[in-house]
Order: C-alpha cells, then structure tokens, then sequence
C-alpha cells in the first residue's frame, strides 16, 4: 500500500509538472530494474545533471533564467535587504549573524557537508528502501522531489530520510539576479530594522519607536536613538534605519558603528524587547571589504551551479556597483517583483513631486519676469521725476548768478545737439517721415475698412430669381390692370351712348 501511494504521488506530480510545460525536465527512458541512476549525460544533450540544460540557467525552459541572459532576466539592482533599499546578503564578523552570505544556513565543514551530498545522490540514484523494482520508481519520486526543492528521500530502511529543500543543487527553481553593493561605511552607523507594520502606522508612532529604543540603551544619557529614513515594504511591512549618536562631556559627538549597534540589537535579551516593537529582522548596512567581496564572487552559493555563477559574473552589466546574487524559489522572485513594482511606484511619486516643482517654478519664474519688468518701468518714471526734481532745484539755485563758462558749454552742446535733431536729414526728419508713412498707413486702412460685401453666387443666383418672379409678378400686375381700365372704358362709352339715346326719344 504505502508503494501504490508514492506511485500515485508521482504520477500526480508527474501530471502537475507536464500541465506548465515541464521546468527544464527532458524525456529519458526509465532506467531498468535494478540500475543505479547515471549522472553522465544523455546522448543527444550536453547538459547538466538532470537532462537537456545546456546553455539554460537553471533549466527553467520558460525563460526563467538562462544562459547568458537567464542571469540577468529579473533586471538589475534588485538586491535582498540591506542594499539599495531592496535587501542584502550583509556579512557581519560578529558572532551573533547566522547564516551565510545569502541568508542560507551554514554549511557545516568537512564530513557533514560531503555525507549530506552521499546520502542526496544516494536517494536520487540508488535507494536500497525496498531491494526490489520499486526502488527504481522511488528514485524517480525521490528525483521530482529535488527538482521541486521540497520533500523527503527515502533511501535506506536504517538511515533517515534526506530533506529536499530548495538550497539542494538538484533543485531547478533557481536563478541569478543582481544587486546594488552596499556603500554604507561602518562608522555611518546605519541599522536597518524591519517592522512588521505599515509605513503610516510606523510614521505616526516613530516617537514612541526611538523612546522605546531610547530605553533599551539604559540610562545613559550620552546616548540618543536618531532615525534616518523610513521606507516601505511589501506585504505591509516597514523598514526604518536609525543610527545612535555618542555625545561627549566635552561637546563632541561620534556615530556607534554599526557592527557594535548590531551586535547590541542581537542580544537575546535585546531581541526580545524588539520582538514586542514588531521588529521581525535587524540588519547592519556596512559596505563589503575587498577580500569579502573577492570571496563572495570566486565561492559560488550553495546549490547554485558554478558555471552559471561565473557566466553572471561575465554578464554583470556594471561589476563598480552591482554584484550578481541568486535567486531561489518562486518566493524570492515574487518579493523581488514586488520590491520592484514598489520602488517604480515611488520612483513615479518622487517624478510627479519634481514635476509639480518645475511647473511650480515656472509660474514662479513668469511671476518674476512681470514684476521685474514692472520695477524696470517704474525706476524709468522714477529716475525722470528725480531728474525734473534735480532741474529744478537747480535752477533754484542757480537763480541770480551769472552764467558759469562749464554752463555756456553744456549750453552750446545743447545747441548743436538741437540743431542735428532738427536737420532735415537727421532724426527729426526721420521722425516726420515715419509720421507721415503712418498717417497714410491710418488713411489706407480707413478706406479699407469700407469693405465690400461678397455674396456668395448661388444665393446670388436665387436673388436673381427671386427679382426676376417679382418682374414678371408686377408685369402681370399691370398687364390686367390695363385690361381693366380697357374694360372701364368701354363701359363708360356704353353708358355715355344709352343717355344720348334717352335723350332724343
């Protein structure tokens, strides 16, 4: 019974992973009763472990990772938390960080490390559970599991089962990405605390956050919590870095480093406090060294094929600023993808606030133009009644003296400078020129105002018409008022010939 259950399960998986398309899988016939699994590849592939993935990344045939571009095909710049405000692997030399340099659980050294790797390839090739054929479709079961990067291999009656999980270098749902190198220096001081809150939430209750945090620094007064900035988070969580201050008796100030405000924060007891703020996670933002740096790209991650971390490597579009980080499970490529659509959002924000600026700017810029404009015009009427002023007084004063021989000469300049304007070749009679151009321009534009009117020819037309019906109507008119008087006429002729009659019987 329990074989027919894991044979279903397969069948069931088998189905599940044929309705995507497969994720990087190839049809290979099924071993024979009895055979160990072969890691050397198929005859028409040159591949990895598990069928055709050459030149694919991880093996996703959807594109999701491959080759060349497969490294870089979740963009750029989306890192884990701590750097650019998307995340970090963060190495700490303190002794309170767990895990590796991406987040991972340590690898314990040695024998641990090669007899974890035995017993996953034991499972996945040549499991003993049963000792008959059913070994073989458990091998499969045991394959789709690592694949899938989550299930149990049984391979032994006396050993436990392997765990697949998603780090196994089996498992396909992997890929490369890059990250922002942080730049953060361990004297900014800077810790990045993740709350599990909302960014308005955390803004009206920042207050409250720096009190508490205050007094988890006891009681020392030459302490003082600042925060530096806070951002959003997917899944309604918060990131608010804050820095602590140190003032000296003598005035002076210094920055905690931030390794030390870090290693503070991991207390156990310190961590506990942060627990009941909903601080879910602590992260020091330090900058990398160069020897952490050159071994974090020369030691590929763990479960990440080193072909394809030294291919990323290649294809890092800026190796000055970004560092290429993997990516495993649809998780992490879910989070980066919100991260990402959260920072174009506010990116977007930040656009429109910088436009309204502009145009703010622009009204403001015309605004002052006018009024510049204005103050040049009012400084001209000034500075004429400051000169009336000035002649004036002048005069005033002058009245009753002699004229001074600098005046006989500002006098005669006068003169001549009167006497070019009134030549009839100079300006004056320029001016009358122009003058008198504009009183012709004034006539011709009187006489053009008198304008014609057009009419169009078709109404012109039925205006033809319609005087040519009223002719003909008046013609009519007088032809039957000429036949009436004809007619009077005769009657009156009549009436004269009956009275002469009358009269001589």
């Amino acid at each position: 019974m329990p074989v027919q259950k894991d044979a279903f399960s397969a069948a069931t998986f088998a189905g599940f992973i044929g309705t995507f398309g497969g994720f990087g899988t190839t049809s290979t016939s099924a071993a024979a009763p009895g055979t160990t699994f072969s890691f050397n590849a198929p005859s028409s592939t040159t591949g990895s472990l598990f069928g055709n993935t050459q030149n694919k990344g991880f093996g996703f045939s959807t594109g999701l990772g491959t080759g060349a571009t497969g490294t870089s095909a979740f963009g750029t710049g989306l890192g884990t938390t701590g750097l650019c405000g998307f995340g970090g692997f963060n190495i700490q030399p303190t002794p309170q960080q767990q895990g590796g340099l991406f987040g991972q659980q340590v690898q314990q050294p040695g024998q641990t490390q090669h007899t974890q790797l035995y017993q996953q390839v034991t499972a996945l090739s040549a499991p003993t559970l049963l000792g008959d054929e059913r070994d073989t479709i458990l091998a499969k079961w045991n394959q789709l599991q690592a694949y899938w990067g989550t299930g149990k291999g049984y391979y032994a009656n006396n050993n436990p089962p392997v765990d697949f999980t998603q780090e196994n270098p089996f498992c396909r749902f992997k890929a490369v990405g890059y990250s922002c190198i942080p730049v953060a220096k361990d004297e900014d001081g800077f810790v990045a605390l993740v709350l599990n809150r909302k960014e308005l939430d955390v803004r009206a209750q920042q207050q409250q956050l720096v009190e508490s945090l205050q007094k988890m620094l006891g009681i020392n007064q030459m302490l003082s919590v600042n925060v530096e900035g806070v951002k959003s988070l997917p899944d309604d969580q918060t990131e608010v870095i804050i820095y602590v201050v140190e003032r000296s008796p003598n005035g002076t100030s210094k920055r905690i480093p931030a390794s030390t405000l870090f290693s503070f924060l991991e207390q156990a007891n310190v961590k506990i406090q942060l627990t009941q703020l909903a601080v879910t996670m602590s992260v020091a933002r330090t900058e990398l060294s160069p020897a952490q740096l050159k071994q974090l790209l020369q030691n590929a991650p763990a479960g990440v094929d080193p072909i394809i971390w030294e291919q990323a490597k290649v294809d890092n579009p800026d190796p000055e600023k970004l560092i290429p980080v993997p990516m495993v499970g649809f998780k992490e490529l879910l989070r980066r993808l919100q991260i990402q659509e959260q920072m174009t959002k506010q990116h977007q924000t930040r656009v429109d606030i910088i436009s309204n600026d502009i145009s703010e700017l622009q009204k403001n810029q015309a605004t002052t133009v006018a009024k510049i404009a204005q103050y040049k015009r009012n400084l001209m009427d000034l500075s004429h009644r400051v000169l009336q002023v000035l002649i004036k007084q002048e005069i005033q004063r002058k009245s009753g003296y002699a004229i001074q021989v600098d005046e006989e000469h500002l006098r005669v300049q006068l003169d001549t400078i009167q006497s070019e304007l009134n030549a009839p070749t100079q300006f004056k009679g320029r001016l009358n020129e122009l003058m008198s151009q504009i009183r012709m321009q004034n006539h011709f534009g009187a006489v053009r105002s008198e304008e014609r009117y057009s009419v169009d020819a078709d109404l012109l037309r039925e205006i033809k018409q319609h005087l040519k019906h009223q002719q003909e109507g008046l013609s009519h008119l007088i032809s039957v008022i000429k036949d009436d008087l004809e007619d009077i006429k005769l009657v009156e002729h009549g009436l004269s010939d009956s009275g002469h009659i009358r009269g001589g019987i």
